[in-house]
């Protein structure tokens, strides 16, 4: 039985990916009126971690709380994920017992490989890769606040990471167009890259790429794993901090959003992170609703 599996935002079509924003939206109308909207009742959402979680753990049990089915967390101390027993494997059997699996994990090849061997849907919540979870509630934030974010510009600022990979698939997949600053040797990966074409472009002076941008967007220096080269890496992105002279580069309403947590005074001021432009509380909350909208679609 064929099934649909969200490992990056090119999985779905732009015109779905517009429809689980504004399924976002209705959802979080109905949590907001204490509205009933249990629309997965029964189902079972197995949450498999191999890399720790505040936001990704919380949303994802809640919605499905929240939509009358029920999650279960695997920690790295509950599974046998590519240790004991086979990532094949293991997709083979927790596919046999959820309905939906969603997976926290370090090689983006690892759930492509787990989503292979799985009779039910897979999500990533989050690989070395990509993070397209955090995308639907970024894209969802934005509609609320602006409206939609076709032809609009956004500016990514710092590491060309898992987040800036998401961002540029984003821009491909809702029509945007995305400027990247980021120092040499912190690129995006160029295959991604390209396959975006006029899309996204590395732009690296920072105020350059944020001039007139309608989104701000940014995330820490060192990610998960690569706390050892924190000192290597502050020195840097010492130029590439999205700070009050920085957003006043942008267009006059350009929001500022990050994928949280935030380390105040390294990649953001607290100036701008606790300021006006921000809608990072939003932002957070959000995933609680875009990822409500996608178990819906993937599982019915």
């Amino acid at each position: 039985m064929s099934h649909q599996n969200f490992l990056t935002l090119l999985d779905l079509e732009p015109e779905t990916l517009r429809g689980l924003v504004r399924r976002a939206i209705e959802l979080k109308k109905l949590q907001q009126a204490g509205t009933p909207h249990e629309t997965l009742k029964h189902k079972i959402l197995a949450m498999v971690f191999e890399k720790s979680s505040t936001r990704t753990r919380m949303s994802f049990e809640a919605g499905m709380a929240q939509l009358g089915g029920h999650a279960i967390f695997l920690s790295p101390r509950d599974t046998q994920l590519g240790r004991g027993e086979t990532v094949e494997d293991s997709a083979r059997v927790l596919s046999r017992m959820a309905d939906v699996i969603m997976i926290r994990t370090f090689e983006h090849e690892k759930i492509e490989r787990f989503s292979a061997h799985s009779r039910v849907p897979v999500i990533n919540a989050l690989t070395d890769l990509y993070h397209p979870c955090q995308l639907l509630a970024d894209m969802q934030t934005y509609f609320e606040q602006r409206g939609d974010i076709s032809g609009k510009t956004v500016a990514w600022i710092g590491d060309g990471n898992n987040m800036c990979h998401s961002y540029i698939n984003a821009a491909r997949q809702y029509g945007f167009t995305l400027n990247i600053a980021c120092p040499e040797g912190y690129d995006p990966e160029a295959g991604i890259l390209q396959a975006a074409g006029a899309s996204a472009l590395i732009i690296r002076d920072p105020l350059d790429a944020a001039r007139n941008a309608d989104l701000v967007v940014t995330d820490v220096w060192a990610s998960m794993g690569q706390e050892e080269e924190q000192a290597k890496r502050e020195r840097a992105f010492a130029d590439y901090q999205v700070d009050s002279r920085l957003m006043q580069a942008a267009a006059g309403d350009a929001l500022f959003m990050h994928c949280l947590p935030a380390h105040r005074g390294e990649e953001v001021t607290a100036g701008v992170i606790d300021g006006p432009q921000s809608v990072v509380w939003d932002e957070a909350e959000n995933r609680l609703h875009a990822q409500k909208a996608l178990l819906e679609f993937l599982l019915r």
